[in-house]
């Protein structure tokens, strides 16, 4: 890890962290009863950064590659944990944007089956077994999975603007998940580029963007759920 990246990597957590936890205490005043899956998502992403933290700065300060495998450990496991957490956030958002009957489980049923086929087909094409280490298949397989999610919240947007009872809320919410897939997507083919010809600062300016995209998912999620209240009725699209 070059100081370029860690100063990066720190001024993403003086930013993100505070943004994090407020998202968590806006959803705990009464928006994680309609959001639970936003709500376990919000937590484990707080969580999953705190515990990444301790591991980053010793190997930064020590240099010991023991560390550094160690630390890629829990990242791999965390971001595990995340990619099935937001499945299950654009899962359950679509969901609720569908309509009552039928049609409702039919949808819900083939958005579950689609996005767990697509990811284990996807599994099988990028898995490496040992000793390929697991940043070569895990790194292109996030990515597939982040294609997966960004179609399905397009989806999930084209829905909610072609409804005439559209929820704002909701266009809120996918809007920002949108931002912080697209800008995934961008941040890691910018990383890709940069590996043949070993460009550092082409590097680090993928992992800003995708920086600046959780951030600004992250500010809106925020906006969103500290206006939210439990009893009023929910905003609608103007027809």
């Amino acid at each position: 890890m070059t100081t370029g990246f860690f100063v990066l990597q720190m001024c993403g957590w003086l930013l993100g962290i505070p943004l994090e936890f407020l998202v968590v205490a806006a959803l705990v005043r009464g928006a994680y009863r309609r959001f639970p899956f936003v709500f376990l998502y919000a937590v484990a992403n707080l969580i999953t950064t705190l515990v990444e933290i301790p591991p980053y700065v010793r190997y930064f300060l020590t240099g010991d590659a023991s560390i550094w495998r160690d630390a890629s450990v829990i990242y791999w496991v965390d971001e595990c944990v995340l990619q099935v957490l937001v499945f299950a956030v654009v899962i359950s958002l679509i969901d609720q944007a569908a309509s009552t009957g039928r049609r409702r489980r039919l949808m819900r049923a083939g958005v579950i089956a689609g996005a767990f086929l697509f990811a284990g087909v996807s599994l099988l094409i990028r898995y490496q077994p040992p000793p390929a280490k697991y940043g070569y298949w895990m790194t292109p397989w996030t990515v597939d999975l982040n294609v997966c999610t960004t179609v399905l919240d397009l989806a999930l947007w084209a829905m909610l603007i072609a409804s005439r009872k559209g929820d704002r809320r909701l266009l809120m919410i996918s809007g920002a998940l949108g931002m912080q897939f697209t800008g995934e997507v961008i941040g890691a083919a910018l990383r890709n580029l940069s590996v043949p010809r070993k460009l550092e600062a082409l590097s680090v300016a993928g992992s800003l963007v995708t920086m600046l995209a959780n951030m600004a998912c992250l500010y809106v999620w925020w906006q969103t759920f500290r206006s939210f209240r439990p009893d009023a009725p929910s905003p609608r699209a103007v027809k």
